[in-house]
């Protein structure tokens, strides 16, 4: 069996002590293997799932050619016969609504009168807009220039050919997918399984909502980050709740969460303090690829395998992440590293969160060999120039800086300090937290 270790050994730039982020997204990308098995689910049930398999469509879409708006429908060659007088003059030969077909043939020198998204008559293929037209009783006159041969039809097929793919397995549905699928008649569609995820905390110091605080403890903040950030990605989640400091305790909480999920996160206990015991233990049951990352906020950040049974290869396995301790840097590193993984997957194509250009309003400190993602504040202008400054205190344990904040400065590995008006990368939270 060929551990992470080895894998990630071969992989430029390895470092398992100070590894550069782009390396640990590649190590992870590596082993996150989609889950199996599907299942099928209704529309009404399809929000945020990912599609398992395309989506063919049976019929073209529209289904007939239609009218792009109110008008009147006719044939194109009334426009070159007519040209020379500058006028068209055609006699209305009916009606046709969204529904109401009109049935009966158009002459070249007639037409009919057509509503948004009905039929077009047989041998019509071009519309002039209502209110190019003058109309006196059943007649209609309009300038020969008004239109275009084939102007406002829209094509039967337009929108999807019949046979065509719909939708792409690998989608993540959105609500505008739903409508679509239901477009073609579609009540239910295959779904990869949610993926599950199980997590905990572990220190002595934490303790939970409604339990009093003893003297040097705080409040457990890392799992309701962790559930809000699951939940966000529609992921089945398994809260495990706060762990001791105990080797005991740890390792059992660990078989657990790996016999009863695909992915298991912790938040604290990976760095190098006397009562971090999850390395110890995980080089008895698990299989380590990095502890490492020339990051911050979240430099140690461990990623890994572990089994259910007393040694790696025995018992259930599940990929593991553990996670800093400081509130931020759990923010951090789960969108940085964990994110792609899951959606990997859950057998989703993810896409790489878009980058926006801004001018930093104020000198960033920044030094080279790791990758920073400071918290910002983003705004643009009138003229449409974004500009960006951090919140403050870039401490991890800053909770408050998370939200206030509405975006991630990006600051590559190699790069130096940051001057006031230099161009930097952002990542904004609208559409990725």
């Amino acid at each position: 069996m060929t551990t992470l270790n080895e894998f990630s050994s071969c992989v430029a730039q390895y470092d398992p002590h100070a590894l550069p982020v782009s390396a640990a997204q590649a190590i992870v990308r590596q082993w996150a293997t989609p889950v199996t098995a599907i299942e099928r689910v209704s529309l009404h049930d399809a929000l945020d799932r990912v599609l398992a398999a395309d989506i063919v469509s049976p019929s073209n879409v529209p289904a007939h050619d239609n009218s792009a708006m109110d008008g009147y429908a006719f044939q194109s060659a009334a426009l070159t016969s007519q040209a020379e007088a500058e006028t068209v003059e055609l006699t209305v030969a009916g009606k046709a609504l969204a529904g109401h077909p009109f049935g009966g043939a158009v002459a070249a020198t007639e037409c009919v009168r057509v509503m948004t998204g009905a039929s077009m008559p047989a041998g019509c293929d071009t519309v002039v807009p209502q209110e190019l037209v003058t109309r006196g009783g059943e007649t209609i006159r309009f300038a020969a220039s008004a239109v275009r041969g084939g102007a406002n039809r829209r094509l039967a097929g337009e929108d999807l050919a019949l046979g065509s793919a719909a939708l792409r397995a690998g989608r993540i549905l959105r609500a505008s997918d739903l409508g679509l699928i239901a477009s073609l008649g579609i009540g239910e569609v295959p779904v990869r399984r949610r993926l599950r995820v199980a997590f905990f905390s572990t220190g002595d110091e934490l303790r939970s909502l409604g339990e009093p605080l003893d003297p040097g403890c705080v409040y457990d903040s890392n799992r309701h980050t962790l559930f809000a950030m699951l939940r966000r990605m529609n992921i089945d989640t398994l809260d495990l709740g706060v762990v001791r400091d105990q080797p005991d305790a740890l390792e059992a909480a660990l078989r657990s969460a790996a016999a009863s999920a695909d992915v298991v996160l912790t938040s604290g206990g990976v760095s190098v303090g006397e009562a971090d015991f999850t390395q110890k233990l995980l080089r008895t049951f698990g299989d380590v690829a990095f502890w490492s990352l020339a990051m911050r906020p979240g430099r140690p950040l461990a990623f890994g395998r572990v089994w259910s049974g007393e040694r790696p290869g025995l018992g259930l396995p599940a990929l593991f992440f553990g996670l800093p301790g400081n509130p931020v840097a759990v923010m951090v590193t789960f969108y940085q590293i964990v994110r792609q993984a899951l959606l990997l997957m859950s057998g989703a194509t993810p896409q790489a969160a878009p980058l926006l250009r801004a001018e930093s309003r104020e000198l960033i400190r920044k030094r080279p060999g790791r990758t920073e993602y400071q918290r910002g504040i983003a705004e643009r202008d009138a003229g449409g120039q974004w500009h960006v400054a951090p919140t403050g205190s870039q401490s991890s344990g800053v909770l408050s800086s998370m939200s206030e904040a509405n975006c991630f400065i990006v600051l590559e590995h190699e790069r130096a300090d940051v001057s006031a008006g230099e161009s930097v990368d952002i990542m904004l939270f609208d559409g990725l937290i």
